[in-house]
């Protein structure tokens, strides 16, 4: 049984239909490579999953259990985290005040336990592969790169216990070690038995990470596949030939 299931999701702005009846499932353990170009609904897609947009039909459901008055913090309850390339983190603040921010770790009287927060943070970045001693539960997320970032994130993410994070264009922007240095954090969430929707425009970087692979085209579900019957080249010409009209979305 997949741990999320969505069927029939849609989601309407105006008279734009952003998604139309689309399918979706994620199963424990696995990487979903979700693909298309600018407009093919990804973004609504996520937001709907991720509980920032209500749909306007379909269902949503975890472990075969339909959710009702799906919300942000309906999902994160739920276990699903997302981690938006550009969104993701307050630059200002320390590693520690990001990954704990909203949800503090508060000592009886109600104060925040900075000294758990730190020890939790130094255990966290140090588990995910920020082993650089110039990086710290009090380093200012300014000072750190593209892929640093990232991991903080991520970070946060497995503190809190997250079934499914998702990934928005997390690689836009960073040169390739950085890109390497996120991929690592996804095979990382991968071992600790965790799903993980990867949203990318480089089909390489998707191809290179994901075990399945859903493509959209125009709000609609276009096109799925595993990982053992395609190729990155076959999946660009599909994309290709969608954008040329040339194959229909289903």
């Amino acid at each position: 049984m997949p741990f999320l299931e969505c069927k029939n999701l849609s989601k309407m702005f105006g008279n734009v239909a952003a998604v139309s009846g689309v399918d979706i499932q994620v199963s424990k353990g696995e990487i979903v490579g979700l693909l298309g170009d600018n407009g093919a609904g990804k973004s609504t897609l996520i937001g709907m999953i991720a509980g920032i947009y209500r749909p306007d039909s379909g269902k949503i459901l975890i472990n075969g259990h339909e959710v009702e008055k799906w919300d942000v913090p309906t999902a994160r309850a739920m276990g699903i985290e997302t981690v938006f390339q550009d969104r993701a983190l307050v630059e200002q603040q320390s590693i520690s005040t990001n990954i704990f921010m909203g949800r503090e770790i508060r000592g009886t009287l109600g104060f925040v336990n900075l000294k758990r927060q730190k020890g939790e943070s130094e255990k966290l970045i140090r588990d995910i592969g920020l082993t650089s001693r110039l990086i710290a539960p009090g380093t200012s997320v300014l000072t750190l790169s593209g892929g640093e970032r990232q991991g903080v994130s991520i970070a946060r993410a497995l503190y809190f216990k997250a079934e499914i994070v998702i990934m928005d264009e997390p690689t836009t922007a960073l040169s390739l070690t950085e890109s390497e240095k996120v991929f690592d954090f996804i095979r990382r969430i991968k071992q600790e038995g965790l799903s993980c929707i990867f949203i990318s425009h480089n089909i390489y970087h998707s191809y290179d990470v994901s075990d399945r692979f859903v493509v959209m085209d125009r709000g609609k579900l276009a096109y799925t596949c595993s990982k053992e019957e395609t190729t990155a080249e076959l999946l660009i010409k599909h994309m290709q030939r969608l954008a040329k009209g040339e194959v229909a979305a289903q």
